[in-house]
């Protein structure tokens, strides 16, 4: 998430001097409810001592409107598609979201 809320800060940076007005939060989704949990309350745990640096970002653009992180399940993670072993239906749905088809399969 702390790496998204960087890329995102870069790319609202980039559509400022294009002059894109961005009046609007960006949705997140994450798939950890710890993750979103630890980025809303902004009380500090030993445990989580370790994660507070990268969460601190988050927790910046959250207060200041720039996201909205939301609760996604794993299954609608569109970029598991990347990164882990699904079975094939559930492949077939996500390269569907991401508007990927097979350019040798008859239409």
């Amino acid at each position: 998430m702390a790496n998204a809320c960087l890329e995102l800060t870069w790319l609202r940076y980039i559509l400022q001097d294009l002059k894109v007005p961005q009046t609007t939060h960006v949705p997140l989704f994450c798939d950890n409810h710890a993750a979103l949990y630890i980025a809303a309350n902004p009380v500090f745990y030993k445990r989580t001592k370790h994660i507070e640096i990268d969460y601190h970002i988050v927790r910046e653009k959250l207060q200041a409107g720039v996201i909205s992180p939301s609760y996604v399940t794993t299954g609608f993670q569109i970029a598991n598609v990347f990164t882990k072993a699904l079975e094939k239906d559930q492949f077939v749905i996500q390269l569907d979201k991401l508007g990927l088809h097979d350019i040798h399969s008859p239409i």
